[in-house]
C-alpha cells in the first residue's frame, strides 16, 4: 500500500461505480472525498482542497461542465480529470473547454483510473520556478504566471495547456509524436483511443491561431505527429 496521503475529490453519482472507485484509492493509500452531487462536489473542492478531481459528467444539480467551470473560477490549478460514458470528440472537447485535464471514459479499468491519478499528481507536483516567457506569433506566454496574453486580451492557461506549450516551444520545428507528448507530460501509455493530445492542441488552436482551422504555428504533420512553428 502506498504510503502517500493525496486527497482526491470524486464527484459520482452512482453509487455503486463511486464504492468501487473509493475502496481502489483508499487500498492504493489516497485519502478520498466523496460528493454525490454536481453542487456538493464544488463545495467540497473549495473545502478540502483536494490534489486531484475525479468528475463524473452526468450529475444531478450541476453538470461535470458546470462543475468543472465553478472550480476553475478559485483552484485554475488541480488536475481534473473527467469520467464520462460519452465517447463523441465534441463531449471530450467541451470537457477540456471547461477545464478538464484528462478524462476516462466509461467503461474504465480501475488500473487505468489509478495510473492516471498519479500521473496527474506526479506533474502537478513539480515545482514552477521562474521561466523565460516565449513567444508563439501574437500570442506572448507566460510560464511562471499560467497566462497568455494578444495584445490586450490575456486568459489564464491551465497547468498541461503550459506543459504542452512548453514542450512543443522547446522541440520548435521539429515533429513530435502523440506517444512522446501523453509519455512527457501526462506520463501515462497511448491507446489507439487516447485523443487527449489531439483535443488539447484544438482548444490551444483556438488561443493562439488567427484562423485555428487554418493553424500556421501548430502544425499537424499527418501520420507522425505535431510541430510547433513559432
Amino acid at each position: 500500500m502506498s504510503a502517500q496521503r493525496n486527497t482526491i475529490l470524486l464527484v459520482e453519482d452512482d453509487p455503486t461505480i463511486a464504492l468501487g472507485i473509493v475502496d481502489s484509492l483508499e487500498f492504493e493509500g489516497f485519502r478520498v472525498v466523496h460528493a454525490k452531487t454536481g453542487r456538493e462536489g464544488v463545495t467540497k473542492a473549495r473545502e478540502a482542497k483536494p490534489e486531484c478531481i475525479l468528475l463524473d459528467l452526468m450529475l444531478p444539480e450541476l453538470n461535470g461542465y458546470q462543475v468543472c467551470e465553478q472550480v476553475r473560477a478559485f483552484d485554475p490549478h488541480v488536475p481534473i480529470i473527467m469520467l464520462t460514458a460519452r465517447s463523441q470528440e465534441s463531449d471530450k472537447i467541451r470537457g477540456l473547454d471547461a477545464g478538464a485535464d484528462d478524462y476516462v471514459t466509461k467503461p474504465f479499468s480501475i488500473g487505468e483510473l489509478i495510473a492516471r491519478v498519479r500521473a496527474m499528481l506526479r506533474r502537478a507536483s513539480r515545482v514552477i520556478a521562474t521561466e523565460t516567457p516565449f513567444q508563439i506569433g501574437e500570442a506572448a506566454i507566460d510560464p511562471a504566471a499560467h497566462m497568455l496574453r494578444i495584445g490586450r486580451e490575456s486568459m489564464e492557461l491551465s497547468f498541461y495547456e503550459i506543459e504542452l506549450l512548453k514542450y512543443l516551444h522547446a522541440r520548435a520545428g521539429q515533429v513530435v509524436s502523440r506517444d512522446e507528448i501523453l509519455d512527457k507530460i501526462w506520463g501515462v501509455e497511448a491507446s489507439p483511443t487516447n485523443r487527449t493530445v489531439d483535443n488539447f492542441i484544438v482548444k490551444l488552436r483556438k488561443k493562439i491561431e488567427p484562423q485555428p482551422e487554418k493553424p500556421r504555428h501548430i502544425l499537424t504533420v499527418y501520420g507522425l505527429g505535431y510541430k510547433l512553428v513559432p
